[in-house]
């Protein structure tokens, strides 16, 4: 799996250069729309109901003021609404990048 080499905030965008050599690029409030957390996307419970999930699905403005790695599969977004529960796996950033495309 490729990992980040290194991760730069560039005005309102976020920067990976991945060790394999590929380069993504993400606005902070498209990050924040995706984040993977349950407040964001919801949760169900052992009876399959949904819990959450239930607002915004945009965020104008919204920026990423800092982050920082999770192990070695993930990062954690500080965003500046306040939101920073989302992990977004390695992975998952790299297929956020390819529907861009």
């Amino acid at each position: 799996m490729p990992a980040p080499a290194n991760i730069q905030l560039i005005g309102p965008e976020v920067a990976i250069a991945w060790d394999d050599g590929a380069e993504t690029y993400f606005l902070g409030e498209d990050l924040r729309a995706a984040s993977p957390s349950a407040e964001n996307i919801g949760e169900h419970d052992i009876l399959g109901n949904r819990y959450g999930g239930d607002g915004p699905k945009r965020f104008p403005g919204v920026t990423v003021r800092s982050w920082e790695k999770v192990g070695n599969y993930a990062l954690r977004f500080d965003f500046s609404d306040g939101h920073r529960t989302g992990l977004f796996a390695y992975d998952y950033l790299r297929e956020l990048a390819a529907r861009q495309r």
